[in-house]
């Protein structure tokens, strides 16, 4: 039987923000704005690699395109220029129900934890524009880990429940449209590892990653958590 849920880590962009193509049209500028200095990439096969490895670090994704730590951290701070464009723009919005679902968990003591492969600044960012900024009881990017690592690797999860005082990792559900999110829960030994199909990856992908639980949209989780504490 799965185990009542104490924390839940949920993923931003695709999960709990509708993405709408915001994050591969920022990687697109990004690329435009550092070719005069770092030359040139194939934006077919990068925007490939782009969709393969939603959800992870963003710096982590440029290092594997350009092969260089100078132009990665070069595009990653154009990605982060171009996508505060849209995020100023008012282009970002919650997913249908979301908020809802964050506030329905809260009141059955869920802690909540939101993740993300975006920098702290783009993260604080977005979570201000949407009115976010205190609907969770933390936030994390990969930079907030004591190694720095993002997903697939299970650092951010471990960190909130450091952090946030759950008693064990089977008492935490994580939520994210990537089959990275997937891993990461896996990998942290969460109870609840669930796929949303709000986001960049169909079923058929996030059926490949481990995961407890398929999901249409995060709108579901206040109910799978509460009949896990029945």
């Amino acid at each position: 039987m799965t185990a009542p849920v104490e924390l839940a880590c949920l993923d931003l962009a695709g999960t709990t923000v509708r993405d709408d193509g915001a994050v591969e049209a920022a990687f697109v500028a990004a690329a435009h704005a550092i070719e005069a200095q770092h030359g040139a990439i194939d934006l077919d096969a990068a925007l490939t690699v782009v969709r393969t490895t939603m959800g992870q670090s963003k710096i982590e994704v440029f290092r594997q395109l350009y092969g260089s730590d100078i132009a990665a951290r070069a595009a990653n701070a154009a990605f982060e220029s171009a996508y505060a464009e849209v995020v100023a723009g008012g282009a970002v919005a919650p997913i249908d129900g979301a908020a809802d679902a964050i506030e329905a968990l809260r009141s059955i003591g869920v802690r909540l934890c939101f993740t993300t492969g975006f920098s702290a600044a783009t993260r604080d960012l977005l979570l201000a524009s949407l009115g976010w900024s205190d609907l969770a009881d933390l936030a994390l990017s990969p930079s907030d880990t004591p190694l720095g690592r993002g997903r697939p690797f299970p650092d951010m999860v471990l960190t909130a429940v450091l952090r946030l005082g759950a008693t064990d990792v089977r008492n935490v559900a994580v939520v994210g449209d990537t089959t990275s999110d997937l891993l990461a829960g896996s990998r942290a030994g969460a109870g609840i590892v669930a796929g949303v199909l709000t986001g960049a990856h169909d079923s058929a992908r996030l059926a490949t990653a481990p995961h407890t639980h398929l999901l249409a949209s995060v709108r579901q989780l206040p109910a799978l958590v509460g009949a896990a504490r029945r």
